[in-house]
């Protein structure tokens, strides 16, 4: 069977690690108690038409049902006084039985749990679809110009929160997915469905949740012996950024220091404020810039930069490199040593990045860099 799956190419829809089916069958638990009287009840009506008045067995399941719901659709077959005693009965029994279920049912819409964890289970099947997702971590001010960028850019995100309001939050805020769950617990970390992650954002102003967030995820990431997740958070203080970025954070963001750097800039260089906006973060602009990794495979290790003629096959530019043991080289000349491990930083079109990271994963030298 799994090999005929294969051959025809069947797909089945990913399971998120809680599926909440427990929680969500238990929400139906008070339900048996109306299901097994019914059943009870129909048996007993069956059996006894059968032993009263000799009724067939068919004949006898309908005029059990048409007295037990009481839809008065009268006797099927001339029936006993005896017989009648016992309809009555089941007609008693029936009001009983209904009006019994009818209590549950608008108990259960009543606590509104059962539906609460409908749309929850719905929603963790619909994170397990995600890859390369960024988990972002608590509400605020923070959040919501994050998630704009994401979702102008079409980068997947999943917003994790332990407030109980947080399905409201995200209708106005338009958080495609959302967990209500503290980050840092193991709830948090499945429901999310962080081992198909590309990283995490935890925003929180208290550093204590942030610390914990970090933590956790850098022990997760153990646990599945997966690639190292990306991490940013932002910290009130450079003191409690270097607390961050030393348990594991891969960047700790202060409001004080961005804001610094931005006047600065702009004081320096008045004329170039909004470069970088119009460069990087325009959905709209033709040009793109990505880091990318040179493995310990690739063709080109221990190569010249310019072996890689980048320029003339992709059309794409490298204007930084970053050795994995050394300082970040801006505008590398064409003679720069390519080592294993580092990490290029390239300027142009999407598909001129997407066409060069092809050439530098490959293991052989490209043929067509011979000619040209």
């Amino acid at each position: 069977m799994r090999s005929l799956k294969e051959f025809i190419g069947w797909k089945t829809s990913p399971k998120p690690h809680i599926t909440l089916n427990d929680e969500f069958y238990g929400h139906l638990a008070p339900f048996r108690i109306p299901i097994i009287l019914t059943v009870l009840i129909m048996l007993i009506g069956t059996i006894g038409y059968m032993v009263i008045d000799h009724f067939p067995l068919m004949d006898a399941i309908y005029q059990t049902g048409i007295t037990f719901t009481t839809v008065g659709y009268g006797e099927i077959r001339p029936i006993s006084d005896l017989g009648r005693i016992f309809t009555i009965t089941l007609i008693i029994l029936g009001f009983v039985v209904f009006s019994i279920a009818v209590g549950i049912i608008a108990e259960v819409v009543k606590k509104g749990e059962f539906q609460k964890t409908a749309k929850e289970r719905k929603m963790l099947y619909e994170i397990a679809r995600l890859k390369k997702h960024f988990v972002i971590c608590y509400h605020n001010e923070f959040t919501i110009q994050v998630t704009k960028q994401l979702r102008a850019n079409h980068i997947p995100f999943v917003v994790v929160d332990p407030r109980d309001d947080l399905e409201a939050i995200a209708k106005e805020y338009h958080y495609p997915y959302y967990i209500s769950a503290e980050p840092h617990t193991e709830e948090g970390i499945l429901k999310s469905y962080l081992s198909s992650a590309k990283g995490v954002i935890t925003l929180s102003d208290n550093i204590a949740d942030n610390i914990a967030v970090v933590a956790s995820v850098r022990l997760y990431e153990k646990e599945i012996k997966r690639y190292k997740y990306l991490i940013i958070t932002n910290a009130k203080s450079q003191e409690d950024a270097s607390k961050l970025t030393k348990l594991g954070a891969d960047s700790a963001i202060t409001a004080t220091d961005l804001m610094a750097r931005r006047i600065n800039s702009i004081a320096i260089r008045p004329e170039m404020e909004n470069m970088l906006e119009e460069f990087i973060y325009r959905s709209d602009t033709p040009l793109d810039m990505e880091e990318v990794k040179v493995s310990k495979v690739s063709w080109l290790v221990l190569k010249q930069l310019k072996e890689a003629k980048l320029r003339d096959i992709a059309n794409v530019t490298i204007v930084g490199i970053t050795p994995k043991e050394g300082k970040f080289i801006p505008m590398p000349k064409g003679d720069t040593i390519i080592m294993p491990k580092s990490k290029l930083i390239i300027v142009g079109t999407s598909e001129g990045i997407q066409k060069a990271k092809k050439i530098i994963k490959m293991h052989e030298k490209p043929e067509e860099i011979s000619y040209v």
